[in-house]
């Protein structure tokens, strides 16, 4: 089941005033998009952040999902209400993640 719309204008609206925060339709679900770093998923109506130690400390109950069967299990966030908590793992996710990294163009 993909992320239904009225789920990620939820998610928009929670992110309001956080700042630099997209979400980019990818295979039927949402990528959440922190000044231009990927630390989370909308899938199947739910909120996955990208695991790190420093976010754990945030989580009280941590769950651990994989999105989708092949993949790595991220961080569940059942509370989608809590925006304060939300803010703050999503700025501590996006401060720890790796720079992102250009890929380069094959010469032709």
């Amino acid at each position: 089941m993909a992320t239904s719309v009225d789920f990620k204008d939820y998610m928009e609206d929670q992110c309001r005033g956080l700042g630099d925060v997209r979400f980019k339709k990818m295979f039927g679900e949402y990528g959440l998009f922190y000044r231009e770093k990927m630390v989370g998923v909308l899938a199947d109506n739910k909120l996955y952040i990208k695991p790190t130690d420093e976010g754990k400390t945030l989580v009280k109950d941590v769950v651990m999902e994989k999105f989708y069967e092949q993949g790595n299990p991220y961080f569940l966030i059942e509370d989608t209400d809590d925006r304060d908590l939300l803010w703050k793992l999503i700025i501590k996710t996006y401060e720890v993640l790796p720079a992102r990294v250009e890929k380069k163009r094959k010469m032709r």
